[in-house]
């Protein structure tokens, strides 16, 4: 994969990568390692946290209506469901899971929407 950094005229700044950059497709799997989803800058913010199953799933098929077809949604849930629920919805909708980083207390999960 090319390193969309190197690029001359990039509009972000020392290094960092739109989420488009980040979410490019891998032979049919786009999960990305934790420190690229850690850099990853999401289009759309889905604080969920506190949120009892199924409020961040719902909070996240509302948010991403909102979001551009190859755009990245991060939903934050201290919800464990949440690590399951996301990835079953991204499948049956054919959106794609990027991943999910453990954070303190909660977890970051990154959806791509394609279509």
């Amino acid at each position: 994969m090319a390193n969309p950094a190197d690029g001359a005229g990039s509009r972000k700044s020392r290094g960092s990568r739109t989420a488009a950059e980040y979410a490019m497709p891998n032979e049919g799997s786009a999960v990305m390692n934790e420190d690229e989803l850690k850099k990853l800058k999401a289009d759309k913010v889905v604080d969920a946290r506190g949120m009892a199953c199924p409020g961040p799933l719902l909070e996240a098929k509302k948010a991403i209506t909102g979001i551009p077809v190859g755009g990245v949604m991060e939903v934050l849930s201290s919800d464990e469901g949440t690590n399951n629920d996301i990835p079953m919805w991204t499948k049956k909708m054919q959106y794609e899971h990027l991943g999910t980083v453990e954070d303190a207390g909660f977890w970051r999960l990154f959806v791509k929407k394609t279509k």
